[in-house]
């Protein structure tokens, strides 16, 4: 395009000339208007350069280096481009190294050497306005993008932040102007806290596009951290070298909270599936145990019958009183072990059956007005011969004013006999068992035997109050906690017992054939059926002595 028919389309250009040799001013003028330009006013000094700009908003500024007053040219360009965002041209006279360092670093739209020829003043207004234009055009698509945007030069200082880049970083674009990279954008390793690498610095080095893999945190200008994900990008210029780099990234945290929602819900859905397929499991398991249990019941129950009537038959062909009493005590020796056993089996099958019907809430509660004295007697004078054959000690307390008690005869009795065949079967020999029952008639808490400090529960209603405790067996505090456990058995070693001296005339083997007995359900039947009753179940063991505490609620009967 000729001079002349440029005329046409620059005559809506404004400029502001900034000079202070008056006559080169005036033939500025009248170049600029011989082209179609608008001189909007002519300043000699960096002050008033800066109020004009602002107040006439120019959209070129020819500004000579050199001008009167403290400010020089430089100076006003860089603080009209800082706030008006006005390109500058260059005006000087000056040719020197410094002063073109000084003014490179303003990012200058152009320079002119004088004396100004029209050719050269033309040529540089317009590729002036059109490279403007052209950044004007990018910062607007830029400003619009939805993630933040970094340019930096090869020396990694910044050139350019969008307003994305702006908000995540806490810099603006005045401030992180030429400043290093690693001073406005500071990544860390979120796992260890520690400084990642730049990726525009990586990008820089490989010449590559680099992503960031692992998680990073930008650490904000007022130390704030935000999770980013990122990219970096060289750029080339037309001749392939490399002047710089741009960094796209975002802010990472919703994508995160959407992937931890993801995760937990399919985490959710996973052990939804597994519970699902859990309680089918223990569905199986329990129809299992009934039908087994049922089918087992009838061939023991058949058995034990059986025994009864082979013993009658045997009795009655006086086979059991032969001559010879070998003869006789070894078929009376296994018929007790026949009995024995059916019976021991038949006790499992009705425990395991009970307790199927306790978890399943079908277990029938059949209330009996109870007279507390003669049942208990009963149910302990049962056990006396037992431990008269161990030498044991047995010692019985149960309190006088005990009223009627209206409870499950059949479950009552089944605690208390677990609960007295467990002493015997785990009290040494010459040791003590006590069983203490007593009617608490107001709000109370019971305490362990051995330390009266030591509260082991409360309660605020009547309740009845059986304690059985073992002396000569101390139980260790792991063990405690699995006692009531299915299935758990105690063992030896892991319980602390009195050491007894060997007597001569203890005419019965000192080791307790009931202790090798058991499939480790007893206690915890025990603790199904006191709590089936809405009462409580605990054990202490300590300074070798072993209690179970029964707490049931006290209903009187009317």
């Amino acid at each position: 395009m000729s001079i002349s028919s440029a005329v046409e389309t620059a005559n809506m250009i404004q400029v502001l000339v900034v000079e202070d040799e008056y006559i080169l001013a005036i033939n500025l003028q009248e170049s600029l208007e011989g082209l179609g330009y608008r001189v909007v006013d002519i300043v000699d000094s960096a002050t008033e350069a800066i109020e004009k700009a602002n107040e006439l908003r120019p959209n070129l500024i020819l500004m000579d280096i050199r001008l009167q007053g403290e400010m020089d040219g430089i100076q006003a360009a860089e603080e009209i481009w800082r706030k008006l965002q006005i390109p500058v041209i260059y005006l000087t006279g000056l040719s020197d190294k410094n002063t073109v360092e000084r003014a490179t670093l303003t990012s200058p739209f152009g320079y002119i050497l004088k004396p100004v020829s029209e050719q050269e003043l033309y040529v540089a207004i317009q590729t002036a306005l059109e490279r403007y234009q052209r950044e004007q055009f990018l910062s607007t698509v830029l400003r619009g993008m939805g993630e933040g945007v970094i340019v930096a030069d090869s020396q990694l200082q910044v050139q350019y932040l969008n307003q994305v880049a702006e908000t995540l970083t806490g810099w603006r674009l005045e401030e992180a102007k030429n400043q290093m990279l690693t001073e406005v954008v500071q990544l860390i390793e979120e796992q260890t806290q520690r400084p990642a690498e730049n990726p525009i610095a990586i990008a820089l080095q490989t010449q590559t596009t680099i992503y960031l893999k692992n998680r990073i945190l930008l650490v904000t200008k007022n130390g704030t951290k935000i999770p980013v994900a990122d990219s970096a990008t060289p750029v080339r210029d037309r001749s392939g070298t490399i002047t710089g780099a741009v960094m796209v990234f975002r802010d990472d945290t919703q994508r995160r909270l959407n992937e931890e929602r993801s995760i937990a819900s399919e985490r959710a859905r996973q052990i939804e599936i597994q519970l699902t397929e859990l309680q089918r499991l223990n569905q199986l398991k329990e129809d299992f145990l009934a039908t087994t249990s049922y089918e087992m019941r009838m061939p023991l129950s058949n058995i034990k019958m059986a025994i009864s009537q082979l013993e009658n038959v045997l009795n009655q062909l006086g086979i059991l009183n032969y001559e010879e009493l070998s003869t006789s005590e070894s078929v009376a020796k296994y018929l007790t072990i026949l009995r024995s056993q059916c019976e021991r089996e038949l006790t499992l099958i009705d425990t395991l059956l009970e307790m199927r019907m306790i978890d399943a809430d079908v277990y029938p509660l059949q209330l009996t007005k109870i007279n507390l004295h003669n049942f208990l007697s009963q149910i302990i004078e049962s056990f006396q011969e037992l431990v008269q054959a161990q030498q044991q000690i047995l010692e019985i307390n149960i309190a006088a004013d005990l009223p009627p008690f209206l409870a499950d005869l059949n479950l009552l009795t089944r605690i208390l006999t677990e609960l007295l065949n467990n002493a015997c079967k785990y009290t040494p020999l010459r040791e003590k068992i006590t069983v203490n029952v007593e009617y608490i008639s107001s709000a109370n808490s019971y305490t362990n035997e051995q330390n009266e400090s030591e509260i082991i529960g409360s309660y605020q209603e009547p309740r009845l109050q059986i304690k059985i405790s073992n002396y000569g067996v101390e139980i260790n505090q792991e063990e405690q906690a699995l006692i009531f456990e299915p299935f758990y058995r105690i063992t030896k070693n892991k319980t602390k017992q009195k050491t007894t001296i060997f007597d001569p005339d203890y005419q019965i083997n000192i080791r307790n054939p009931l202790q090798d007995s058991g499939a480790g359900l007893g206690l915890t039947l025990v603790k199904k059926l006191v709590e089936h009753l809405q009462g409580s179940i605990t054990v202490t063991s300590n300074h070798l002595c072993t209690t179970f505490t029964v707490s049931l609620p006290f209903i009187l009967s009317q």
